[in-house]
C-alpha cells in the first residue's frame, strides 16, 4: 500500500480546496502513486477475509478462519452479496438476511476513515455458495427436513470452524428421578420447558443433555437407566417445549459417574438420579 508523505497529502488537499472553491467539485481525489488511495474519504483496499460467520449482530458481521481468528467486518448498502452463480440486489435488509451465521463466506474488504487498521474493515463483496446457503439457511429455520439430515448439516458446518465445540456453559438445569425410575414429574416438567424458554433468548444457543444414575445397581443396568432418562428428557424438550432439533447436541448416559453429592447417604443418592440439561454458546460467538 502507497504511504503518502505529510507535505504531498497537504499540497492535495489544498489543490482539492482551491478547486471546490472556484466551482469545480470532484467526487474525490486520488494519490496518484495510487489509484487505491482516496484522500477525499481515506478509502483504502483491505485484507479478503476467509471463513465461516459465526456471529452476527446488526450491520456486524464476525468471520472466524480455520485457523479459529476472527475478524469483525461492517457491511453498509453498498456491500455486494453474491452466491455461486448469481447476485443478490446489494440494497435492503432482505439482502443482509442471507448472511446466516454458519455459512462459509469470502469478503473483499476496504478501510475507511483516519483508521486504516483491521478494526475499520467494511465488506465491499461477500461470496460464498449456493449450497452452503442451503445448508445454512435449513439449519437457520428448522425446514420440514428428516432428523437425520439436520444432524449431518449440523455436523457439516460445525466442522468448519475450528473451535466450534469450545462452549461456554450459560446455564444448567437438573431434573430428578426416582430410583430406578425415568419418568418426569409435573415440576420437572414445567423447569425444563422454562429452560428452552430462556435458551430461545440466547443467540447461537445449543443444549447438551447428560443422563445419570446413583450408585443402586450394575453398571449395565445404570448406563441404559442414564440413556433412557437422557432420551426421555431430550423427548420432552423438542415434542413439548418446542425445542428445535437441530440446536441439541448428541446426548449421553454417564451412569453412575460425576456425582454431585455422596451415594452414602439417600439424600445424596436423590440428587444423583438426574438429568442435567445445559445451555451451551460457543465461546467464538459469546459476547460479540
Amino acid at each position: 500500500m502507497a504511504v503518502m508523505s505529510q507535505k504531498s497529502g497537504v499540497r492535495i488537499l489544498l489543490a482539492a480546496s482551491a478547486l471546490s472553491a472556484s466551482g469545480v467539485v470532484f467526487a474525490q481525489v486520488q494519490d496518484p502513486s495510487d489509484p487505491n488511495v482516496v484522500v477525499n474519504g481515506r478509502k483504502t483496499d483491505g485484507p479478503e477475509i476467509k471463513g465461516v460467520i459465526s456471529a452476527r449482530n446488526g450491520d456486524k458481521l464476525k468471520v472466524t478462519a480455520e485457523d479459529g481468528t476472527s475478524t469483525i467486518i461492517a457491511i453498509d448498502d453498498a456491500t455486494q452479496i453474491r452466491s455461486g452463480g448469481g447476485l443478490f440486489s446489494s440494497h435492503g435488509k432482505r439482502d443482509a438476511a442471507a448472511l446466516l451465521n454458519g455459512l462459509p463466506v469470502s469478503v473483499k474488504t476496504v478501510r475507511f476513515g483516519a483508521d486504516q487498521s483491521n478494526d475499520a474493515l467494511v465488506a465491499s463483496q461477500i461470496k460464498f455458495r449456493n449450497n452452503d446457503f442451503k445448508t445454512a439457511s435449513m439449519i437457520r429455520n428448522g425446514t420440514a427436513q428428516r432428523f437425520d439430515e439436520q444432524t449431518a448439516a449440523t455436523e457439516a458446518l460445525k466442522g468448519r470452524m475450528a473451535d466450534i465445540d469450545k462452549y461456554n456453559i450459560k446455564a444448567t438445569t437438573n431434573v430428578h428421578f426416582d430410583t430406578g425410575k425415568a419418568v418426569l414429574s409435573a415440576e420437572d416438567k414445567a423447569a425444563l420447558c422454562n429452560t428452552a424458554s430462556s435458551a430461545e433468548g440466547m443467540e447461537n444457543a445449543l443444549m447438551l443433555v447428560v443422563g445419570y444414575t446413583d450408585s443402586t445397581g450394575g453398571d449395565d443396568l445404570n448406563q441404559e437407566l442414564s440413556e433412557k432418562r437422557a432420551n426421555r428428557v431430550i423427548n420432552y424438550l423438542q415434542q413439548a417445549c418446542g425445542w428445535k432439533p437441530y440446536r441439541m447436541l448428541t446426548p449421553t448416559g454417564m451412569a453412575k459417574a460425576d456425582p454431585l453429592a455422596s451415594n452414602d447417604t439417600p439424600e445424596g443418592k436423590a440428587q444423583n438420579r438426574r438429568v442435567a440439561v445445559n445451555i451451551l454458546v460457543s465461546k467464538s460467538v459469546d459476547g460479540l
